[in-house]
């Protein structure tokens, strides 16, 4: 009986190895801002999976499944970073969609998955309007949901924060200096469109606001735009309006002559 338990025991020990190799570990956070003139702001969170080989099959099924939410996700990684990291409590996220990506192998048979998040948040900016066609944006540090320190938030020690503001843009103030870039005159951003944090940065005193003059075209496209968006109802039945009085007249002239 003894020399049929040795191969069982082996058994037991080679599928509890494999067990205990099978884990998932968030190695990165990469999450990116891209500003609205609106106010509003286009998040890309992507996030970095290594799985070991024996957690990959597990992983396929979970990209497989169907209706798993980010907690569902979360439970089944074992981690918290699924979590969107920019909101706002006074405006809903929208447009979100949650794409695991495919496995890519090592040569040992683990293996590296991204995760992205695609959201859009609002009044992530508050716009004043400092002159004609001139308008400065201030970041609102109150929408961040990163990693709560003594001190206050805080970026994951494995994590990346960018913020990407619209073209021609011009930087007033920003604080803490940026890791990227960086301007050959200190305090100097003009030109630049993105910026970055890395791991470990403190958020809790964090400010950031540029100043983006409209050009006349875009200043008359917004009139009407803000305009429709006001009395869009009204518009439409003065337009309804004025065809069947068109139409009633050509109606009249074509009959009576």
């Amino acid at each position: 009986m003894r020399p049929l338990l040795i191969p069982f025991a082996l058994l037991i020990a080679s599928f509890l190895m494999l067990q205990a190799n099978a884990y998932f570990n968030v190695t990165y956070l990469n999450t990116t801002v891209i500003l609205q003139n609106d106010t509003s702001a286009h998040v890309i969170e992507v996030i970095t999976l290594f799985m070991s080989n024996s957690s990959v099959p597990q992983y396929l099924q979970y990209r497989q499944a169907i209706n798993l939410t980010l907690s569902n996700w979360n439970n089944a990684l074992g981690t918290n970073y699924l979590i969107e990291h920019i909101i706002n409590p006074e405006s809903s996220i929208s447009r979100f969609t949650f794409l695991p990506g495919p496995v890519m192998r090592n040569i040992n048979g683990s293996g590296i998955a991204y995760l992205t998040m695609d959201y859009y948040v609002g009044n992530v900016t508050t716009k004043h309007i400092i002159a004609p066609r001139k308008f400065e944006y201030i970041f609102n540090n109150k929408v961040f949901n990163f990693m709560h320190t003594a001190s206050g938030q805080a970026l994951y020690p494995n994590s990346k924060f960018n913020i990407i503001i619209p073209k021609g843009a011009q930087v007033v103030s920003i604080y803490p200096a940026p890791d990227y870039p960086t301007p050959s005159i200190p305090g100097n951003y003009t030109g630049y469109t993105e910026f970055s944090w890395y791991s470990g940065e403190p958020l809790s005193k964090f400010s950031f606001s540029y100043i983006l003059t409209e050009s006349l075209q875009q200043e008359v496209v917004n009139y009407f735009s803000n305009l429709f968006a006001k009395f869009g109802l009204i518009i439409y039945i003065l337009v309804i309006i004025v065809v069947i009085g068109i139409v009633a007249y050509l109606y009249i002239k074509l009959v009576f002559g």
